[in-house]
């Protein structure tokens, strides 16, 4: 079946797994970085001080997203997704009237829970228990949204800086979060059964079995992909944390940069049809290992650009890397640990994504704050990409061979 023909076949549940994604972009480092000024400003805050108080905020967010992610074994998207809309869109009003930079911490704290952690964690889980023989074809639709946020609402809020405080913008996300609501309870009125109610439609991980998330933990193959996880959530979380810092320290204007949005969101794009593609017709076995190079790459590209053109041919690089990451490491786990289990499983893998969006940030910050400025520790973290690739092909050449053989 072509990307058309499944895409018109199945629209109203990808375009669920759509929104989900998308609306997470009020909870993501992306949208909230764009704000990382006014709020040092407002707080009289250094790098140092504002990226510890991301860090703890989302390090908490992390804590929280163990328990919180197994809430989509038991309970259906369209009724889980109801309340967490309505919790972003309540953490979006606390920005605009939090007081102080204590505060600060928990409105980090819900935003990063809300949006980067349950609702990513929705749309995930959604696509791969509702597509099995199209799982990566309809990962790769539904992470359109992740895509979709990165390119328009950075230039949209960004423009609107012109005639609105950066506190009325978050009432503004607010407003955008709620609209959304209905929108989402009529594409799911029908809503497919869960994996979780529905036996006969369940697929097995390695062994011919369902992994419980305890077996996981105690399984290598989930260390050997740990720096994979943390990765792209690290220092992709830091790479769009200290883009003010970034675009100061290489002389280019923030308005420069965030143009080249456009760019990386059309490379990250398509590398998203073609990783789903490719999942989907050579495993996620053969994909999944090569996601981090091109992260490496970037980085490499980024540390030593000096133009604003340079700095969009890593964006790019950057983007491509995205689009792979964005569907491989999503149908890992249920190909490789099976899907009656995948909400609890998925939430150790996003609260590991979203610890290490905290701890990029913050130890960034740190750094700055030291005198290392972020181009200077770009190539360090490519090395970091580079160590993890070499992992997780081990990983998958080790245990891949225990899948079943649909899943290899």
């Amino acid at each position: 079946m072509g990307y058309l023909r499944f895409l018109i076949d199945n629209r109203l549940f990808l375009l669920a797994g759509f929104l989900l994604t998308f609306t997470s972009s009020f909870g993501q480092t992306y949208f909230i970085s764009l704000f990382a000024g006014d709020i040092k400003a407002a707080f009289a805050l250094s790098d140092g001080a504002w990226g510890g108080i991301y860090s703890l905020g989302t390090t908490l967010s992390a804590i929280t997203m163990v328990w919180a992610g197994v809430l989509t074994d038991r309970f259906r998207i369209r009724q889980l997704s109801l309340w967490v809309m309505v919790l972003l869109a309540a953490a979006c009003l606390s920005m605009a009237v939090v007081p102080n930079a204590i505060f600060l911490v928990l409105v980090i704290y819900a935003l990063r829970l809300t949006g980067q952690g349950m609702m990513s964690q929705l749309g995930a889980v959604a696509m791969s228990r509702w597509f099995v023989a199209a799982r990566g074809r309809a990962i790769s639709l539904a992470s359109m949204g992740f895509a979709a946020g990165q390119a328009l609402l950075p230039v949209i809020f960004v423009a609107l800086f012109a005639v609105l405080n950066w506190r009325a913008l978050w009432v503004v996300a607010a407003v955008c979060t709620l609209v959304l609501i209905p929108v989402m309870q009529i594409l799911l009125r029908r809503e497919r059964t869960p994996q979780s109610m529905a036996e006969d439609v369940q697929t097995f991980g390695m062994q011919g079995r369902h992994w419980t998330r305890r077996d996981l933990l105690r399984h290598p193959l989930f260390y050997l992909m740990i720096p994979l996880i943390l990765g792209p959530g690290a220092w992709g979380t830091a790479l769009f944390f200290q883009q003010v810092h970034l675009t100061e320290v290489k002389g280019w204007s923030l308005v420069s940069f965030v143009a080249l949005m456009p760019l990386y969101t059309v490379a990250s794009i398509a590398t998203t049809f073609l990783s789903g593609w490719a999942v989907d017709r050579f495993g996620v076995s053969r994909v999944l290992p090569l996601q981090l190079l091109p992260f490496g790459v970037s980085f490499v590209v980024l540390a030593y650009a000096d133009t604003i053109f340079m700095a969009g041919v890593g964006m790019v690089i950057f983007g491509i890397g995205q689009g792979l990451h964005g569907t491989g490491a999503t149908a890992f786990w249920a190909v490789y640990y099976g899907t009656r289990h995948l909400g609890a499983i998925k939430a150790v893998a996003a609260a590991l994504m979203v610890f290490g969006s905290a701890i990029g940030p913050g130890i960034t910050g740190v750094l700055i704050d030291f005198g290392v400025d972020f181009p200077q520790q770009m190539l360090p973290i490519a090395l970091f990409y580079f160590g993890g690739a070499m992992l997780a092909l081990v990983g998958v050449r080790r245990y891949g061979r225990h899948l079943p053989s649909d899943g290899a």
